[in-house]
């Protein structure tokens, strides 16, 4: 009985690891749906949580449903999905590359996607201005606008891909290769704006700023279509993304396919990028803050650090689009302002600590 104590002792910490991180992703989904109504609610229009809850979920009419199905609740459901896809895509970055100053915006991945989309609309016309100023850019194409940022994202993972193999993905050449990417694709955008008409430079102004409220339902079953499977395949690999970060050599001591793994878990963190980019423009530091928020409540777990950071990354969306429609209402701000504002102290907090994760 003496011998078998060490043993119940260690299932016994076991469990409570596993229970303390459950309860976390449940406390964090209970959040992510009493904020998703709170959005709804709140406006320049406020409408009573009562009756939020009594449209979505019990089909009530009134004067509030037109607003609720037809402008907050695409918008809301933007915010979440974008979030995660962004937060899971800088989740993954920062394993398969080792680095946790990955992130789709500070790579460059983001600013290559937006130079993907400045294509689509001033060489084959996938983007124009609308009369509405609610609805100022309005995608006529937007197949041709995510392959144009997706292929545009990939020449960019491809470049990191490349240093990454070469110089192990040291944090620092990293943050200077993403440097350079941003700054390189942002000069191509600016290229094409001093050859484009108005109209499409407006069109590529308003698109850079990072706006969520320009995602219909349609808009919305692309982000879903795309995000979900790209989610559900990042969880069935959680496993190996956990033995990636011991080191390239322990992977494959254990059987991991590494270089399959890291290009894979690029190209679909690129694609969530360049598809969010596409519906709805750059918004920077969600996927950089969102993991390493997660990571300070729960650890580097891959099987909760994955989840955890999708939930995490809807809930400051969501919040940073909340706030962005009170702070100067009935005036509504692009909510790639408020990340850029929460995201840029962070992620040179993160520098100077010394890159720990």
């Amino acid at each position: 009985m003496h011998l078998d104590a060490p043993a119940t002792d260690l299932a016994d910490r076991y469990a409570r690891y596993l229970r303390g991180k459950q309860v976390f992703l449940l406390g964090a989904t209970a959040v992510l749906v009493a904020l998703v109504f709170v959005s709804i609610a709140v406006g320049s229009v406020l409408i009573p949580i009562d009756e939020v809850v009594a449209t979505l979920l019990f089909g009530a009419g009134g004067d509030a449903a037109t607003i609720i199905w037809q402008i907050r609740l695409p918008r809301v459901l933007a915010a979440v999905v974008s979030g995660a896809g962004l937060a899971i895509a800088g989740a993954v970055m920062q394993s398969v590359l080792r680095n946790p100053l990955s992130s789709p915006y500070t790579l460059g991945v983001s600013h290559a996607a937006g130079f993907g989309a400045a294509i689509a609309i001033t060489l084959f016309g996938a983007g124009a201005i609308s009369a509405h100023i609610d609805d100022a850019v309005v995608v006529q194409n937007p197949c041709m606008v995510t392959v144009c940022a997706f292929l545009a994202s990939m020449a960019a993972t491809a470049v990191l891909l490349l240093i990454a193999r070469t110089r192990s993905s040291q944090p620092e050449v990293m943050v200077l290769v993403g440097v350079a990417l941003a700054a390189l694709f942002t000069a191509g955008t600016t290229f094409l704006q001093y050859f484009s008409s108005a109209d499409q430079v407006a069109a590529i102004v308003f698109w850079t700023f990072g706006d969520v409220g320009r995602a219909g339902w349609s808009d919305l079953a692309i982000l879903v279509a795309v995000v979900l499977p790209c989610s559900a395949w990042f969880m069935l690999n959680r496993w190996n993304y956990n033995t990636l970060d011991a080191g390239d050599e322990t992977a494959r001591s254990l059987g991991v396919r590494v270089e399959h793994v890291r290009l894979v878990g690029m190209l679909l963190a690129s694609l969530i990028t360049a598809v969010v980019v596409s519906f709805l423009g750059i918004i920077g530091f969600i996927g950089l803050v969102s993991p390493h928020m997660v990571r300070r409540l729960i650890g580097d777990d891959q099987r909760f650090l994955i989840p955890g950071s999708c939930l995490v990354g809807g809930i400051v969306l969501l919040v940073s689009d909340t706030l962005a429609r009170l702070v100067l209402a009935p005036v509504v701000l692009p909510v790639g302002i408020l990340t850029a504002f929460f995201g840029a102290p962070l992620f040179l907090w993160l520098i100077v600590r010394g890159y720990r994760r």
